[in-house]
């Protein structure tokens, strides 16, 4: 064998010992300097062979160059000076991250607890970039300019939100309707039955073209970054293709893709899957969710399905699909406004009426019925019966935002949970005691890592989740490395968090066991968990997930720009965009 093959060989060898990212670049990048005479079919087999390392190393946004950058506002706006000059970033989603509404004593500000807020407005801080958002609060009419525009945050603006009107009838339609009782249901194995109605297809429909003309009107000119949120806007990509060709659509898609068998339930099925592969890339929490996107495209469309560069062709369009796993904030903060720990402590239980020497247990999401909120009642209900000596030393707190109140599933589940918590604590509370407090209603940010700080044990148990944020918030939020995070297997966290104590929460008994032994769990060993879920989500934060697209996005503007000036660029082939694993690792290694 060549002098070139020993070397590469070499460095698949140590590849495949599971050495760090770096000297995997570094080997890299030291096949550059061997001769050009090496054998070509020695390249070809070796190259792929490297491949197939380098894509095991990048499952779930774990990329080669990735793991060599400290993620953090100024990496952003780095890349975008560097990579996407004079680049402008519009953010689409239906939730607004400033809600303005009316009340006694004027306007009041509301900043929704939602992760999809907290995970993009940092970025679009960042990025100065333009936020596009349905206005529903009932001030945001007087809080706009003539152009439906107002500069956030209030106070130190630092960026531009976008508001877009709905009728009463398209937001009932469009959202109530097709995206929370058809797509939603759909996309999440919680067992309720999707409801799809054409009328709400047709507003779906109609507010994603309303959506699409937003977009161009804000566009400073053909060549914007869009990055679009959600399930909300599955047809928006494509709109968006159609009228800024030139424009990088970056579509992220927040909650699980289902099985193609799942997803054929869908009728407009096709319609979907041709307007989300409108995008230039599309992501997913987890490689499994994105593996289920492309087994869905392949079923249903006559399209090319490049596994290697985990791309999809369609229409002349490549399209990447690549697994992005979102994250918040590092350093938080709130959490440098937060009181100490023991402050957070000492309110929380004086607001709730607590015992200064019972344990507190929390769980905090909207009411949902794919958060397992049910599931966690009937932990506490097992841990109480086959431990009673623990009646009176534990009090759970669930905080439940109300969500979606006016479908019949949410109504159902509301009334369920109410039930049960007042079934539970007439059988083991007493007349100073509630082992169980349900406080279905809105917290802000601050109330809420409050919470979290207060609290001895996090439990989330969603029943199908694409990340669940609320796991990493709890982390976040815990500085003293103290607190127990009980975390479903079936959350994409659970990938990530690796020193939480994972349940299955369809398993009553096995949850029941973990929060005995999280009540039983001694700090030493809560400072042995806590302190490497804290450093993985320092490093895997929300920088690195947004700034992670955006390097995707800088390599597909630079392609694209070489294809025209080599005449390659008037007909898209299947190649034309995908920048491949490998030549991502290169790049990081020059």
């Amino acid at each position: 064998m060549s002098d070139y093959g020993i070397e590469v060989l070499w460095v698949l060898i140590i590849a495949s010992l599971g050495l760090s990212a770096i000297a995997l670049v570094f080997s890299i990048s030291h096949r550059r300097h061997i001769p050009a005479a090496a054998s070509t079919a020695g390249e070809d087999v070796i190259s792929e062979a490297a491949r197939t390392v380098l894509r095991e190393f990048e499952k779930n946004g774990h990329s080669a160059d990735a793991a060599l950058i400290t993620w953090s506002p100024d990496t952003l706006r780095k890349i975008l000076a560097e990579d996407l000059p004079e680049t402008q970033v519009i953010v689409v989603s239906n939730r607004e991250p400033y809600i303005h509404n009316v009340n006694d004593d004027g306007v009041e500000l509301l900043v929704p607890a939602s992760g999809l807020v907290s995970a993009l407005e940092p970025i679009t801080r960042a990025c100065a970039g333009t936020w596009i958002a349905y206005g529903g609060g009932t001030a945001d009419r007087l809080t706009v300019d003539e152009n439906d525009r107002v500069e956030v945050p209030p106070g130190n603006p630092s960026y531009t939100l976008r508001r877009v009107w709905l009728t009463e009838e398209e937001y009932q339609a469009y959202y109530l309707g097709f995206a929370n009782e058809g797509l939603w249901p759909l996309c999440h194995i919680a067992f309720t039955r999707p409801i799809f109605r054409a009328s709400d297809w047709e507003a779906y429909e109609a507010v994603n073209r309303k959506f699409a003309d937003t977009v161009v009107a804000e566009a400073r000119n053909e060549r914007p970054i869009v990055l679009v949120q959600d399930y909300h806007f599955a047809l928006l990509p494509r709109m968006i293709r159609e009228r800024l060709p030139e424009a990088i659509v970056i579509t992220f898609w927040h909650i699980p893709w289902p099985n193609s068998e799942v997803y054929s339930i869908c009728p407009w099925r096709e319609r979907i899957l041709e307007g989300l592969l409108g995008s230039s890339i599309i992501g997913f929490h987890t490689q499994f969710h994105a593996n289920n996107f492309t087994e869905s495209v392949d079923r249903f469309l006559e399209s090319r399905i490049e596994r290697a560069d985990a791309a999809i062709s369609y229409g002349g369009q490549t399209t990447l699909v690549h697994a992005y796993p979102i994250s918040i904030e590092w350093p938080a903060e709130l959490l440098a406004r937060s009181p100490a720990v023991e402050e957070c402590r000492a309110r929380v239980r004086e607001r709730f009426g607590l015992p200064a020497n019972v344990k507190l247990c929390v769980g905090v999401e909207r009411l949902d019925y794919t958060k397992g909120i049910l599931d966690r009642f009937h932990a506490l209900n097992e841990l109480f019966t086959r431990y009673p000596e623990w009646v009176g030393k534990v009090v759970f707190l669930q905080v439940a935002a109300p969500s979606r109140g006016t479908l019949p599933a949410y109504q159902q589940l509301h009334d369920e949970c109410l039930r049960y918590a007042e079934e539970l604590n007439q059988r083991y509370g007493t007349e100073d005691y509630s082992p169980l407090l349900m406080v279905a209603e809105h917290h802000s940010q601050e109330q809420v890592y409050e919470i979290y700080r207060a609290a001895d044990i996090c439990m989330v148990t969603s029943l199908h989740d694409g990340m669940n944020l609320v796991a990493k918030e709890f982390v976040a939020a815990r500085d003293d490395e103290q607190g127990v995070l009980l975390l479903s297997t079936f959350a994409g966290a659970s990938r990530e968090l690796l020193e939480a104590l994972i349940v299955n929460p369809y398993d009553t008994a096995m949850t029941s066991e973990a929060l005995l032994q999280a009540l039983t769990m001694t700090p030493e060993e809560q400072r042995e968990r806590m302190r490497p879920m804290r450093e993985m989500v320092r490093d895997n934060n929300v920088y690195r997930w947004a700034g992670s697209m955006l390097l995707d996005a800088a390599r597909l503007r630079k392609r694209g720009d070489l294809d025209r000036v080599t005449g390659n660029g008037e007909r898209p082939s299947s190649s034309n965009n995908v920048i491949s694993i490998f030549e991502r690792a290169r790049k990081a290694a020059s």
